[in-house]
């Protein structure tokens, strides 16, 4: 990295105008510059190592995980990227996701399961190391500080972070795509001259925020604008053409998608949003599963820490802008853009994001897994510290008394004691039930009841409750049936297809919530549905549940799955607990205009008059919804009732 003059004053060190004193000040820098280099690369390699032996030693892939893979075994198979085949539905939340472990898999054509493990794995520990060196160029380089690890260590001491660095979501590839966006906005702040091609790589990566995840449109979209706002001084181009440019750059992937999303799938977002209702406000859970991060590990310590490191390290920046230009610290238009391409600009910008962020998870009540949406948050909030510079004194030059330099390292050594502590602390004890929070430590749930250490590949989850004998009613029954779950851990109720059985069986249909490891254990013509919809459309459209576990609070009556895919509805071949009035009322309810154009949306075969039909109706379809009692769903619809209650 080159380091400017100014830099080197900032970090304490001053030009020596005598003869005498010149050489031993320009060997002690380049000495000094030596010793931070060596100690910034050890560090960061250190981070990193210690974060891949963590991440190794808790590899799994969560049930959450594998659904993805039942997409990519799709795309794979040439049915595009659906769940089942003939229902166009989005269960990723992250199009990204799903179609870079989609390219891995084609290009290596090893197992899916090793292909994500591997990815994630790789895209996790990729993050950390761009999130040092980018916090590194924000600090001027390694001219003559230690640039230790500090942010950087809290991270992948959390367990949580060191869990979802294998599980197969794509929590790996979101907090690369922020750190490498931290980067570029620095290397931006920080260049002396702005290439053309450097802006327009920022304004790409950035513009990807809605197929990574949609939320990160919160960082992207001000960043964007930040960039967008700052003077644009590129050698031989006129800044209006510029900006257009960094548009064109920035819009390319995501309103593309957006049109092809809303086209193939009739919604505008993922069918996620819509099962979760990701636009509800749950706060008393929000701040529920905010402590159950907080509060195990006491990781406002190190925040708290790292906060003063930062301001004691900040100082010496801070006194260096006295120099700066009246025009440029003036608080006008000009001023301020002027300040927007600055690092104090940047570092405002990402901490304001995840402030924000954090605002939003807390908003819709968190989730149901220990931590999760919260790491993303929590890195960004410690990319200003990922590294901090201890100040190193410079032999030959008369010194000053300043012990900030102690402070720091005595703090960095706190925060290392702590992660030590945080590493080794298990924040939920009882892995195998859920508490009242609804909150789980998802990786410790699934290792004891697979009874596997690592459940990685699918037949792993076969030793899950109800897999085998899911696994053997489906080869017991030639003829199709369709799965329901049942009290019984070991086995399932099977509703069988009426006569006459058309040639080759009417087909499977699996109906349960873990679609995971369901999709991964059956072949793809076996179609498999979750009664709160992440899968299934119908279910995604009702009501949330008001006092509903978080992430799982919608839970469509298996009656309507009956008529839908068609089993026979009379008892004795219908399930015993089922009754044959409310099949017939959700019969009745599911011939509501509306209701049938949502599941034609996604059922019909595409072509471009359905296209455009989902492109215009989009937004109607996602805000529909229906009620999960057949009865009152007639009442919404204004539908018959075939079973009217009698008046007295």
């Amino acid at each position: 990295m080159s380091i400017s003059t100014d830099e080197m004053v900032v970090a304490g060190t001053e030009s020596e105008d005598s003869e005498f004193g010149r050489p031993t000040v320009e060997r002690s820098r380049s000495t000094a510059a030596l010793l931070s280099r060596a100690t910034f690369v050890g560090g960061m390699t250190l981070t990193v190592a210690l974060f891949a032996v963590g991440a190794w030693n808790r590899r799994w892939i969560a049930d959450d995980g594998l659904i993805v893979l039942r997409t990519v075994r799709n795309l794979l198979a040439g049915n595009g990227p659906v769940f089942n085949e003939g229902e166009r539905v989005e269960t990723n939340t992250s199009a990204a996701w799903t179609y870079v472990v989609w390219f891995f898999s084609w290009v290596t054509h090893l197992r899916l399961e090793y292909v994500v493990l591997g990815v994630t794995l790789a895209l996790s520990m990729a993050a950390i190391v761009f999130a040092m060196i980018g916090t590194a160029r924000l600090w001027g380089g390694a001219a003559a500080s230690l640039l230790l690890p500090a942010g950087a260590l809290v991270y992948i001491a959390l367990p949580p972070a060191r869990d979802y660095a294998s599980s197969g979501l794509e929590s790996g590839l979101v907090i690369f795509w922020v750190a490498v966006l931290w980067w570029l906005l620095v290397r931006w702040a920080r260049a002396e001259q702005v290439r053309l091609a450097g802006l327009l790589v920022l304004a790409f990566w950035a513009g990807l925020a809605p197929v990574v995840r949609p939320e990160m449109t919160m960082f992207a979209a001000p960043a964007l604008l930040m960039v967008f706002c700052a003077p644009v001084t590129v050698a031989r181009w006129r800044p209006i053409v510029v900006r257009a440019l960094m548009i064109a750059a920035a819009g390319l992937i995501p309103v593309g998608y957006q049109i092809w999303r809303m086209g193939y799938y009739g919604l505008p977002y993922p069918n996620t949003a819509v099962a979760k209702d990701a636009g509800g406000a749950k706060w008393k859970q929000g701040f529920t599963y905010l402590w159950d991060l907080v509060g195990p590990y006491y990781l406002w310590v190190p925040l708290l820490v790292l906060l003063v490191v930062g301001v004691l390290a900040v100082r010496p920046r801070l006194a260096g802008r006295k120099a700066e230009a009246p025009e440029e610290r003036r608080l006008t238009v000009r001023g301020v853009r002027i300040w927007l391409r600055s690092p104090s600009a940047v570092v405002t910008l990402v901490l304001g994001s995840a402030l924000i962020l954090t605002v939003y998870a807390l908003r819709v009540g968190g989730d149901f897994m220990h931590g999760r949406v919260l790491l993303t948050q929590l890195f960004m909030f410690l990319l200003p510290v990922a590294v901090v510079p201890v100040r190193l004194p410079v032999f030959g030059q008369g010194t000053t008394r300043d012990w900030s330099f102690a402070v720091i390292g005595i703090a960095l050594l706190g925060t290392a004691g702590w992660a030590l502590f945080a590493a080794n602390t298990t924040a939920i004890k009882a892995g195998t039930k859920l508490t009242s929070t609804g909150i789980v430590d998802e990786r410790i749930y699934y290792v004891l009841n697979s009874g596997h250490d690592h459940p990685i590949l699918a037949e792993d989850y076969l030793d899950y409750p109800r897999m085998r004998a899911m696994v053997n009613d489906i080869a017991n029954t030639p003829n199709g049936a369709l799965l329901l779950s049942s009290p019984s851990y070991m086995s399932w109720f099977t509703a069988p297809p009426p006569l006459p059985i058309p040639e080759g069986g009417a087909g499977h249909t699996v109906y349960f919530l873990n679609l995971g490891m369901t999709s991964m254990n059956v072949p793809l013509n076996v179609r498999v549905i979750d009664q709160m919809g992440l899968a299934y459309p119908l279910a995604a459209h009702t009501d949330r549940l008001t006092d509903g576990r978080i992430g799982h609070d919608k839970n469509l009556y298996p009656d309507w799955v009956i008529v839908d895919t068609g089993m026979v509805d009379q008892h004795p071949w219908m399930p015993f607990y089922l009754d044959e009035r409310w099949v017939s009322q959700a019969r009745v309810a599911m011939s509501c205009p509306d209701t049938r154009a949502l599941l034609i949306s996604s059922r019909d075969p595409l072509t471009f008059s359905r296209f455009r039909h989902n492109f215009k109706n989009a937004m109607r379809f996602a805000k529909y919804r229906i009620d999960r009692v057949p009865k009152y769903e007639l009442q919404r619809c204004g539908l018959p009732d075939p079973f009217p209650t009698p008046q007295r």
